[in-house]
């Protein structure tokens, strides 16, 4: 089975995976000049999200394990979480 920080990963890995989609997909859609070459560009937004979304959690997913930050960490925060 896998470990608990590889399901972390590959779950977050999913959520970004949509939001860059949306992001990608919205400007797209949204600019006149790139929504004209949406046939080509759309596809091509699916395959940039799907690959940069692995790199985007790993650097996600140890933020939400408590072990990762301790007790005095947890309570302070980060830039991120405020």
């Amino acid at each position: 089975m896998f470990t608990t920080d590889t399901w972390l990963k590959i779950v977050c890995s999913m959520m970004i995976n949509a939001v860059i989609f949306g992001v990608g997909a919205i400007l797209v859609l949204s600019i006149p000049a790139l929504a004209a070459h949406a046939k080509v560009l759309l596809p091509l937004v699916v395959i940039a999200a799907f690959a940069a979304a692995p790199f985007f959690a790993l650097v996600v997913a140890p933020r939400m394990r408590l072990r990762n930050w301790g007790r005095k960490g947890w309570k302070r925060g980060d830039t991120i979480s405020g």
